[in-house]
């Protein structure tokens, strides 16, 4: 299995060596956007703005003054970032004749203050309230795997043009946004790594939200190392000098109660090969049913958080305004649900969540962190989901089902392709409970070479 696209420090030490610039890898980068999958992709290609950024970058290598290693390096971000001088879209019309930003985003200025190379904002879900990736605003970028069979496959969501903006070269690296596997389910499907950070890492400021309590940022990238060292730059935290953790003697926790269920034979096959080389390399995992997890969609009966913090956000657009008609309809469904939760309800929410919390913690213990399929099928066809409203909701359930756990944890997670080359993608996630960041990171680069090895 190989990446899609070089890791970070390759493409950098390549610019340290003289062998390329970042006008060429701009260059680059803003030509494969204007083709293919590209004006899916974008909603905004910064084309100027990314030249003069990449003509920066190399006056400053060449004066030896590069700032991170994200010197030079183009990368995405999703269209929810605030970019002074644009509107912020969210993947809608809705926003298309709102105001300007008047400030950027704090984690797009810690990218430039890092000199990485912007070149544009990436397509989404709309309102980023779907894990499927499909818009019918803007277009649906398909996924590479079996692109042109049958008009192609989800790239997932909500961080969709995200995804497809590296695997097919018009980014090294992108920056998403996981209320519920957001980055972790377009990483698993389309063969990328995917962290979702503890969310309180990472700076909020200037993002449009969707659930205040679940929302976090993260980057989807080659690699475990190109994910520390974006995530380093994104929350401000440096993580040092990334190192496996030893496998031999970790611990780790395989739920078997609902997140197996409903696997095709595709992550059924990819599940059980990744197990089999854990227990070969050493790691005790321990196969049990973590209760907690089976009392969280009657938990999220009314739409949880995600739909009643939406609905907070939204209800002057669709009540005050009454612009319903110019939403994604099945968008648009989902917001409507947080209408009818009450005060109360969402009071109870927040104790039961920490109650749940509280419990998964006990559970997680005696465990380093806790192992699952990321999503527990393969991409599906864009045509069959566009085609049926019971088939698209089917669809986002189970891809959102297993992700959405670890943000009710306030967790972390990672999301590594475990599949085969020339099979569909399959991601396996790794998660810890709140502030694991470091740990699960460093288990993540020991699992990734794992899986490579293998």
């Amino acid at each position: 299995m190989t990446s899609v696209s070089p890791r970070l420090d390759q493409v950098s030490e390549r610019l340290t060596q003289g062998q390329s610039s970042a006008v060429q890898l701009a260059e680059q980068a803003l030509e494969r956007a204007a083709q293919g999958e590209g004006p899916r992709v974008f909603t905004r290609v910064l084309r100027e703005q990314a030249l003069a950024e990449a003509r920066a970058s190399d006056v400053l290598r060449a004066a030896g003054l590069a700032r991170s290693p994200l010197e030079g390096l183009p990368i995405s971000v999703k269209d929810l970032f605030d970019i002074a001088g644009h509107p912020t879209l969210g993947g809608s019309r809705l926003l298309a004749d709102a105001a300007p930003a008047t400030q950027t985003a704090e984690v797009v200025q810690r990218l430039r203050r890092a000199g990485a190379v912007i070149v544009g904002t990436t397509n989404m879900t709309e309102f980023a309230y779907s894990g499927l990736g499909l818009n019918p605003h803007y277009g649906t970028p398909r996924n590479p795997w079996q692109r042109d069979i049958d008009g192609g496959r989800i790239p997932g969501g909500s961080s969709s043009g995200a995804a497809i903006s590296v695997t097919d070269g018009m980014a090294l690296a992108a920056i998403g946004s996981d209320t519920g596997g957001s980055v972790r389910i377009p990483s698993a499907l389309c063969g990328l790594t995917g962290f979702k950070p503890t969310a309180r890492r990472v700076s909020m400021q200037g993002v449009l939200p969707l659930s205040a309590n679940l929302d976090s940022i993260g980057p989807l990238a080659p690699s475990v190392r190109c994910c520390a060292a974006l995530d380093a730059v994104l929350s401000g935290q440096s993580h040092g000098e990334l190192r496996a953790a030893s496998l031999q003697g970790l611990r780790l926790l395989a739920p078997t109660n609902v997140v197996l269920d409903g696997m095709d034979s595709a992550v059924a096959a990819a599940w059980q090969r990744a197990l089999s080389l854990l227990y070969a390399a050493g790691v005790q995992i321990t196969e049990a049913v973590v209760q907690p997890f089976s009392e969280l969609a009657q938990i999220n009966s009314k739409g949880g958080f995600t739909a009643a913090e939406a609905w907070a956000w939204h209800r002057s657009h669709i009540d005050g305004a009454g612009r319903l008609a110019e939403y994604d309809p099945r968008v648009g469904t989902r917001i409507l649900r947080g209408k009818d939760i009450s005060a109360a309800d969402y009071i109870e929410l927040l104790a039961l969540r920490q109650q749940w919390i509280a419990r998964v913690q006990a559970q997680m213990a005696d465990h380093d962190l806790m192992l699952m399929p990321t999503v527990p099928v393969i991409a599906p066809k864009i045509a069959e989901l566009q085609a049926s409203d019971e088939a698209y909701f089917a669809a986002n359930g189970l891809m959102l089902r297993n992700p959405t756990l670890i943000n009710f944890l306030d967790g972390c997670a990672v999301s590594l392709p475990c599949h085969r080359a020339g099979e569909a993608p399959v991601g396996l996630s790794l998660a810890g409970t709140a502030g694991q960041d470091q740990r699960l990171l460093s288990v993540a680069l020991a699992v990734e070479d794992l899986l490579a090895w293998a």
